[in-house]
């Protein structure tokens, strides 16, 4: 399983939501490693299809998709059950790599 996480350098964000998603990860007891995709600019925003910072794919399909353009260097707000937040919850974060590790079952 391929596991991503996007982000540029000027996020606030995407530091906690790496911790987060390597802990759902432990939790649904997967060794998987995250590799961390570093979104340079604009136009490397736009190949990547980038959402924002932090954006989470597993096997290169974003855990939140949304249609969006133009592309660019963004901080992700995710709506949580404690309100808006940089991160997806770890509940939120469980619940996608479980569909996720269910179709490839």
């Amino acid at each position: 399983m391929k596991i991503e996480l996007l982000y540029f350098d000027g996020c606030p964000s995407w530091q906690t939501g790496l911790e987060k998603l390597k802990t759902a990860l432990q939790m649904e007891q997967l060794d998987d490693s995250v590799e961390l995709v570093k979104v340079k600019d604009d136009s490397d925003a736009a190949r990547q299809k980038f959402l924002g910072s932090p954006s989470i794919r597993i096997n290169g399909q974003d855990l939140w998709p949304e249609k969006r353009e133009p592309y660019s260097l963004s901080c992700r707000v995710y709506i949580t059950p404690e309100g808006l937040k940089g991160w997806p919850s770890m509940e939120m974060l469980r619940e996608k790599i479980k569909a996720a590790t269910g179709d490839l079952q």
